[in-house]
């Protein structure tokens, strides 16, 4: 099962930009782009210099890794599969990535990150569609629910979890019944909602040259 272990705050300040890996410490004053805004290293504030079209294509590709927490193997996997599949093969890629369950989990407000929905998943707390699924790249399709198992709710991590979702914004594509957190994929992504911190097709020249 592939993830990248690199610390957070490092990702973002590779990426020059908040990639929001740490929950709610991405949007204090603790964040490092705040307080480092410059790349890690012994040289990292002082480096400066035009990026070639190819370290363009490359720091888009590494930004969406970092995202949603995969590796290299991982990553190059989902572009192959969105290769093949009908359509705008960047949509795709972005689309394959939105439905991994981990990612659900943390749209949904249940997770304050991917990194914690991952692992959350990991440890067996959801079902899908009543069946117990622990496998954080898995593709939940339309009209399936996710529920949080019965009696993990007592668990310290989940208590407080009724607020926190109840402060949170659920995609239009996602379904949430915040009084027995049930939460439902009801469709796919909207261009809007697909326009983040990256850009697909500069990903896909990058697997293209």
């Amino acid at each position: 099962m592939g993830r990248s272990l690199d610390p957070k705050c490092k990702q973002c300040r590779r990426e020059g930009e908040k990639l929001f890996l740490k929950g709610e410490k991405c949007s204090t004053t603790k964040c490092s782009i705040i307080k480092r805004n410059y790349p890690p290293g012994a040289q990292g504030a002082s480096r400066h210099g035009r990026m070639s079209n190819y370290g363009v294509q490359l720091r888009e590709k590494q930004k969406a890794r970092r995202i949603y927490g995969l590796r290299e193997t991982q990553f190059y996997n989902y572009y192959i599969k969105a290769l093949k599949m009908k359509g705008e093969t960047g949509e795709n890629l972005h689309l394959l990535l939105e439905r991994r369950l981990d990612n659900v989990i943390f749209r949904l407000g249940m997770g304050e990150s991917r990194n914690q929905a991952r692992q959350i998943v990991s440890h067996g707390h959801f079902t899908v569609n009543g069946r117990s699924v622990n496998i954080p790249s898995y593709q939940v399709k339309v009209g399936e629910e996710i529920k949080v198992k019965k009696g993990r709710l007592e668990k310290s991590y989940f208590k407080d979890l009724v607020k926190r979702i109840e402060k949170h914004d659920t995609p239009s594509w996602l379904e949430l019944n915040k009084k027995d957190i049930v939460g439902k994929v009801t469709g796919a992504p909207t261009q809007e909602e697909l326009v983040q911190n990256f850009k697909p097709q500069l990903i896909i020249e990058f697997y293209s040259r």
